[in-house]
């Protein structure tokens, strides 16, 4: 096997790279919005302070803004994962996909939220120590702050980032300033950077198993066109019933029961549709079937999935600190996750993704950034199911750190079912080797930065604006 042909993975991270710099580039007008808050934030939280007014009212008035720009700013930077590959591959108009993610987005944030958001209302903080005191709000209202100038100063710089990072950097480092570091649930905060660690390998090893499937089963098969009308029909008809089932589960007002039989008949709806279509597209390309028209569907599908779970992962980071904001107005526990709240968070990212995803999706689906097909279908469909599932768990990930653990999957199973298929392939040349080790370290190195720089930073922030804010209000 040439050096040519192990270069597969090297370039879908490449592309990850590009990817980032499309993000830098397609943000900017969300970052001057942030800017603009940011000094607007400034001088209101002073002019509170002066004129006396209840601070519970100035936290509430400064983080209703600040979590609308937080939001809109996770809708801007992250549709690309989910929505760049499928309209790519042509299986989905530019608008309908950002309208359908939007949707999905926030479907997710309202119905399968309130696990990760209560984690960050109320798991990293010591919940009794926020209660007895009344500057739980400020300090949720730091964080918030904190996360902002730290994204909006880190995508100017091109710096690595995430906004889940930042949050849970900002918490801990306002909780401390204002409770002391034993006002920290040590144990909680453990558990999250563990899962940090860990989903990205999950994801790798789900995108792994995928991939080999779909080779043994459809790339590889005698019949390709054969075992692909047979195959992918089937899967994207599971998928789509599976999740049906898993949402009708979610829904408070219907019964369980119905999952499974509402689930069942969606998806076999969807599996005849979808078989019917690329029949569709067999006749019309006469009889030969391009990897865009063969995942198309499925693309689609896990741009639904991706749309879902970023939504109720990612809301927390809008949600939680707000939810502890407005109970300090409303009278109400710390803990208490309003419907509402998730869902007003699923919107702001939804409008992110709609009025600033556009440009975004237009380089990342287009150019050079777009991932194989049938690679993307791997990494999307491995990146939503662990995404969910740490959702589920009350954990917050970063989408793209898991995507790029699926990519690493994705690359590293090539490798090895093409190594199997060629034993006496001749060793790699040591420049080449070198060039490999080299060019996959930088990308661990990028999200361990994220890990090492991210939260240390947006704590000191937030201990620094905790700071201030409670001396110029007076707590």
């Amino acid at each position: 096997m040439t050096s040519r042909n192990y270069r597969t993975l090297d370039k879908d991270l490449g592309r990850i790279t590009h990817t980032e710099t499309a993000q830098a580039h397609a943000f900017r007008p969300v970052r001057w919005i942030g800017l603009a808050i940011l000094m607007a934030t400034a001088v209101l939280i002073v002019a509170i302070g002066w004129t006396g007014h209840h601070p519970n009212m100035a936290a509430l008035a400064v983080g209703l803004v600040v979590a609308g720009w937080l939001g809109i700013s996770i809708g801007a930077n992250d549709v690309a994962n989910a929505l760049g590959p499928a309209v790519g591959a042509g299986a989905i108009r530019l608008m309908p996909g950002l309208l359908m993610v939007g949707a999905a987005q926030i479907a997710g944030a309202t119905l399968a939220g309130s696990e990760v958001t209560h984690r960050l209302a109320s798991g990293i903080l010591d919940p009794t120590t926020l209660q007895a005191g009344a500057s739980a709000q400020l300090v949720m209202l730091s964080a918030l702050l904190s996360a902002a100038i730290w994204i909006t100063f880190a995508t100017g710089a091109r710096l690595p980032v995430s906004t889940t990072h930042s949050i849970v950097g900002g918490i801990a480092g306002a909780g401390v300033a204002a409770l002391g570091v034993s006002g920290i649930n040590w144990g909680a905060l453990s558990l999250i950077a563990f899962a940090w660690v860990l989903t990205p390998f999950v994801s790798g090893l789900l995108a792994g198993a995928i991939l080999i499937f779909l080779r043994r089963r459809v790339l590889e098969a005698p019949d390709r066109n054969g075992a692909a009308l047979f195959w992918l029909p089937l899967m994207v008809g599971t998928m789509g019933g599976a999740f049906a089932a898993y949402v009708i589960v979610l829904l408070p007002y219907l019964p369980t029961a119905l999952a499974l039989p509402m689930g069942l008949g969606l998806g076999i709806a969807i599996r005849w549709h979808t078989a019917r279509r690329l029949q569709r597209d067999l006749k019309a390309d006469r009889g030969r079937l391009s990897g865009r028209k063969i995942f198309g569907p499925a693309l689609v599908m896990s741009a639904a999935l991706m749309g879902f779970a970023h939504g109720a992962s990612d809301v927390s980071n809008v949600a939680g600190p707000f939810s502890v904001i407005l109970s300090g107005v409303n009278a109400i526990d710390v803990g208490t996750i309003s419907v509402g709240v998730l869902m007003a968070g699923g919107f702001a990212i939804a409008v992110g993704t709609v009025l600033f995803g556009r440009r975004l999706v237009e380089m990342v689906g287009g150019g050079i950034t777009r991932l194989n097909s049938g690679r993307a279908f791997c990494v999307m469909l491995a990146t939503a199911g662990t995404v969910l599932a740490a959702a589920a768990f009350g954990l917050p990930v970063s989408s793209t750190h898991v995507a790029i653990g699926g990519i690493f999957g994705v690359g590293f199973t090539r490798e090895w079912l093409d190594r199997r298929r060629a034993l006496s392939r001749a060793a790699l040349p040591a420049d080449e080797a070198r060039r490999r080790i080299l060019i996959r370290r930088s990308h661990v190195i990028t999200i361990t930065a994220a890990w090492l720089v991210t939260v240390p930073i947006t704590a000191s922030i937030g201990a620094v604006t905790c700071l201030i804010t409670f001396a110029v209000l007076g707590v």
